[in-house]
């Protein structure tokens, strides 16, 4: 554990986003190949790893602003919780209008940070809007198949950045973001 806190934000920033990747491909393959209950087991992997996304955007984002990225915290890991147990008061997916304030707040914490282009936090926070529209299942499925062509730009746009580029360290020290 100390050690991941002593890495570097580069480095953060690539282990979250190959653990975001192994999230969704292996949400994926199980919602296509998997049935039964070994569905709800196998479900557990990609929301571990999206624990353990959140934590380290946590750690990466906190010194843009503590207070927000601790409620990123909280929206993901509420909604997470919500996608584990599967529940869906009247037929409204919980988990992802939980998911769309995480995106939304990222988007603002990634546009109001110095070390990643104000775009990406954009296009994040267009994402949070897209997974939002799942509040009425009548809107989401009107503007489907786009709202999720937009949730998976915004949070794809984000992640491959983070895996190909990172985040720009020098960027955060020159603004007392990254401690050295």
């Amino acid at each position: 554990m100390k050690r991941i806190a002593e890495a570097s934000p580069s480095f953060k920033a690539r282990t979250a986003s190959i653990l975001y990747l192994l999230a969704v491909l292996t949400a994926v393959f199980f919602e296509a190949f998997v049935r039964g209950r070994l569905l709800f087991v196998v479900s557990l992997i990609p929301i571990s790893c999206f624990i353990a996304v959140t934590l380290l955007l946590y750690d990466i984002f906190k010194p843009v602003n503590r207070s927000l990225s601790l409620l990123v915290v909280v929206f993901s890991l509420v909604g997470l919780t919500f996608e584990a147990l599967e529940l869906q008061p009247q037929g409204v997916n919980v988990a992802l209008v939980f998911h769309a304030f995480y995106c939304l707040l990222i988007g603002y914490l990634t546009f109001k940070s110095s070390f990643l282009p104000r775009i990406l936090g954009a296009l994040m926070a267009l994402g949070g809007m897209g997974w939002l529209t799942s509040l009425s299942r009548p809107l989401a499925q009107y503007l489907s198949p786009y709202n999720v062509a937009v949730g998976f730009l915004g949070e794809g746009s984000l992640m491959l950045w983070l895996l190909f580029m990172g985040v720009n360290v020098q960027r955060g020290k020159e603004q007392a973001i990254f401690r050295n």
